[in-house]
């Protein structure tokens, strides 16, 4: 993953956002006003003293919408919870991974691709949570 850490989302900016809901199957008529306007900060961080963006590497992920080079919101505030996608510290690198906790108490890092082994942590190991994934970003165009 690449480490190079992208800050700076405490700019206050809006956007304009139409209320209307957008079809992903069949057409439907779209209203021609905007209700408001939607700062994207507002709406994809909500703590912004611990929120980090970084650029996600590789397709280990794909299974959950995570792909290469798309943006992760990363909250460092949060603790990580059975299940939550996270940043996790691996040999000195940064990994994303869904964390499992099994009832016996061991930890799986899920890969969410069939084609990339999960990672089962040992006793022995420590495992190190960099933060919680929160979001991601996916630009078609850039």
């Amino acid at each position: 993953m690449n480490k190079k850490l992208l800050h700076g989302l405490n700019k206050e900016s809006s956007i304009p956002y139409a209320l209307s809901t957008v079809s992903a199957g069949f057409p439907s008529p779209a209203d021609d006003y905007i209700e408001h306007n939607l700062s994207l900060t507002d709406l994809l961080i909500n703590n912004h003293l611990s929120t980090f963006l970084m650029k996600a590497s590789g397709d280990s992920m794909i299974d959950v919408g995570i792909n290469h080079d798309d943006i992760l919101v990363v909250d460092r505030s949060l603790e990580a919870k059975n299940r939550d996608i996270i940043i996790a510290i691996l040999e000195g690198s940064l990994t994303v991974k869904r964390l499992l906790i099994k009832t016996d108490g061991s930890i799986l890092l899920k890969s969410e691709n069939p084609l990339h082994a999960n990672i089962q942590m040992s006793e022995m190991a420590e495992l190190e949570v960099w933060g919680v994934v929160t979001s991601s970003i996916r630009q078609f165009i850039k």
